[in-house]
């Protein structure tokens, strides 16, 4: 009989020595072999603390909810997509809104100029809703709207769309986002500063709880921690003290945990490190459990943690992107293996663009033949007992509930926001993790191994965005024209009354609905209380540098950097900007951390600019180059119109240089607009400024990251 001291003996002599030892970014030591001992009883599927599923059956007795998260362009444009999807065997619907609706804005509002219809529909009245929803029937399908900033009009839309569709608000079911902590710390499509948006959540719950005993009225959210660049055990951690957090809220107000808790629900992301995901599943099952209890829930449903998952949009790459399709297919597998309660797969095209039917297509087909071709659904969790599986989710809920404490003693995640910690401990984890990238420590294939000689290229689609706005436009002056105003008017100063105090926000905002309010009047009545939040970016120091010390090539840079400074009298100045409405900042803000790194003085603008006030910004700060950061594919409007300005101002001297998510048959619009250089999803940030030294008149070797931008 062996045992383990026999198979070290083994192992060694096969790697003569070497350590086989992997440390995750998460600080888990991840050893070779797994054995009993390492394993901890994970109970049952169905039964406390449900760490091998919330149902003792599980897929066995109903598989998973198939869900595309999408929306794009029109209501029209969108509802035709859902109406094929669900043709196609998708069962229910995530819907996706445009930027300009996440911040409260009107499609007619000037700051939104470049973003209507872009990153997803575009929703200004009840008339938008009503035709989203055309055909499909509210008191069958279970509908999930990620919106968190604008959630009481949205909400409110909703509904009243349902009661015009002849269906009850206690016949709607689905999920509405409304978790507004990880805006603060990621995503950034808050509206009103934390205060107001937590009593904003505490009212949905109550009003939610009264009246649509159907609908999960929030779903705490960690997929945006994830893409954010959080580790599993930072996204877990923050993710159940957010939810611990709006559970306290909700109880402060007087209502009793049991009739709300029940239908709460969260949203994980779902990245490449297969075993993570399916154990950090399974242990954020156990630490809702644990949290629930300690907050004195009786009922079970009530301490059971019930989930949507998302494959990553980050693990996605524009090079070689046929790759994308094998990574979301993992992917997948992880969350249902997980046991997740509901999937969205993400596209091919991605990384760059909406997706194309093709592309949805395939992403949907992913998890149909997950389901019904590879016998997952046969067996409650297939992976339970597994000795690695076991010791990993141990080691996850142990290191998860050490920061959940830490919050704790904080006051509070709303408390902890306001540090700026959860935050920065993300973006340090991003920052990290782009250096292991670029030093290719982290392997991505097509990237920075096995890289083609020759790029594909895919057919993306891509949004008229103005002919949108026009058409938004006219709606919006056609429904202000048909309304009862007097009675419009009183609906929102009742709004801004209850704001003051007193009075449920969602069911004046359903009262306002009713008298065709729009979402910008809607927001504007709360704003003129609560106020509009911003906050400025504050980029982490030193990470990337450390993960580079007594690296030739990042030394060169550095050198080069020195070299222009000393040309040009002072550090080379480049300001890193956000313009549009688009809040997801990981990408600026890693690259603002590593060229701060390398030696550039690096200021990056606030969010949501305009290219106006980034003009502005540029002059005063007297910049060498901006770096405009692009993700949600209002670049063509926004870019051009900046450089315009910037010859205007007889400033056509700096340079401007993008980056982000710009598909590749952009790449010609934005250089004959007067982009200098363009970098990608998967560029390497040490070549990118090495290329951008160059661009600046340093005579720096080009390099294979240079020449393909050009």
């Amino acid at each position: 009989m062996t045992d383990i001291n026999d198979w070290k003996k083994l192992a060694d002599s096969e790697v003569k020595g070497k350590d086989l030892t992997w440390r995750t970014p998460e600080g888990i030591a991840i050893k070779p072999l797994y054995t009993a001992e390492d394993a901890t009883d994970p109970g049952l599927p169905g039964f406390a603390p449900f760490t091998r599923g919330v149902k003792a059956s599980m897929y066995a007795g109903r598989p998973w909810t198939i869900r595309q998260y999408a929306g794009f362009s029109t209501a029209e444009e969108s509802n035709a997509f859902y109406r094929r999807n669900l043709a196609a065997g998708q069962k229910g619907l995530s819907v996706a809104f445009d930027l300009a609706t996440h911040r409260g804005y009107d499609s007619d509002h000037p700051r939104v100029v470049g973003d209507v219809g872009k990153a997803g529909v575009a929703i200004d009245s009840v008339e938008d809703m009503k035709i989203l929803f055309d055909g499909i029937p509210l008191d069958q399908m279970s509908v999930s709207m990620t919106m968190n900033g604008a959630v009481i009009p949205i909400l409110a839309f909703y509904i009243v769309a349902g009661e015009e569709q002849g269906v009850g608000q206690d016949q709607l079911s689905g999920t509405i986002q409304n978790d507004i902590l990880k805006e603060f710390m990621v995503r950034n499509t808050y509206i009103y500063p934390p205060q107001p948006s937590m009593r904003i959540i505490s009212d949905i719950i109550g009003y939610t709880s009264a009246n649509m005993p159907k609908f999960n009225s929030i779903s705490i959210s960690g997929y945006h921690m994830h893409e954010a660049g959080a580790t599993a055990v930072q996204e877990l951690a923050f993710t159940i003290a957010d939810g611990k957090e709006y559970v306290q809220r909700a109880m402060a107000t007087g209502l009793d945990i049991d009739a709300f808790a029940g239908r709460l629900s969260f949203f994980f992301g779902i990245g490449m490190n297969f075993f993570m995901e399916v154990s950090k599943l399974r242990a954020a099952r156990h630490l809702w459990f644990r949290v629930m209890d300690e907050l004195g829930a009786k009922d079970d449903r009530s301490k059971m943690l019930r989930t949507h998952c998302q494959t990553s949009g980050v693990s996605l790459q524009e090079q070689d992107p046929y790759n994308n399709v094998i990574r979301t297919t993992i992917e997948a597998m992880a969350a249902t293996l997980g046991g997740t309660q509901s999937l969205h797969t993400n596209a091919l095209d991605e990384a760059i663009a909406l997706p194309t039917d093709f592309s949805a297509r395939i992403a949907r087909n992913t998890q149909i033949v997950l389901a019904e071709e590879t016998g997952i659904t046969n067996v409650v969790d297939p992976l339970g007992g597994s000795y690695y599986i076991e010791a990993l989710t141990s080691d996850l809920v142990e290191k998860a509930w050490k920061i959940v404490c830490e919050i704790d003693a904080m006051g509070g995640m709303t408390k902890a926001v306001a540090t700026g910690y959860p935050k920065q401990a993300i973006e340090e984890a991003a920052t990290a993790k782009q250096a292991r990238v670029d030093r290719g420590e982290d392997v991505i294939v097509g990237v920075n191994k096995y890289r083609l000689e020759t790029a594909d290229t895919l057919e993306t689609l891509e949004v008229d965005n103005a002919k949108v706005r026009d058409g938004q436009i006219i709606r919006l002056k056609a429904t202000k024209a048909a309304r009862d105003e007097a009675k419009c008017q009183a609906a929102l100063t009742a709004i801004t009354e209850g704001a003051r105090g007193g009075g449920n926000l969602l069911a004046l905002a359903v009262d306002a609905a009713r008298q065709r309010a729009t979402l910008g009047e809607i927001s504007d009545a709360m704003e003129a209380v609560f106020g509009r939040y911003a906050t400025q970016p504050v980029p982490v120091k030193g990470i990337y540098g450390k993960a580079y010390s007594g690296d030739a090539r990042y030394a060169l840079v550095v050198e080069g950097v020195e070299a222009v400074a000393a040309r040009l009298g002072h550090k080379p100045r480049i300001l890193i900007a956000k313009m549009g409405q688009d809040g997801h900042d990981r990408g600026a803000n890693v690259v603002a951390s590593a060229f701060t790194d390398m030696g550039f003085e690096t200021i990056s603008g606030p969010l949501f600019q305009t290219p106006e006030e980034t003009l502005a910004l540029a002059l005063d700060k007297d910049v060498d180059a901006i770096g405009a950061s692009s993700l949600a594919a209002g670049h063509k409007t926004l870019i051009p119109e900046l450089i315009r300005l910037l010859k205007e101002a007889g400033r056509g001297d700096i340079k401007v240089f993008a980056g982000g998510v710009i598909p590749p048959q952009d790449y010609d619009y934005l250089r004959k607009a007067g982009v200098i250089g363009i970098y990608g999803p998967g560029s390497n940030i040490v070549e990118c400024a090495a290329d951008i030294l160059r661009l600046m008149g340093h005579n720096m070797p080009p390099t294979d990251e240079a020449e393909a931008a050009e």
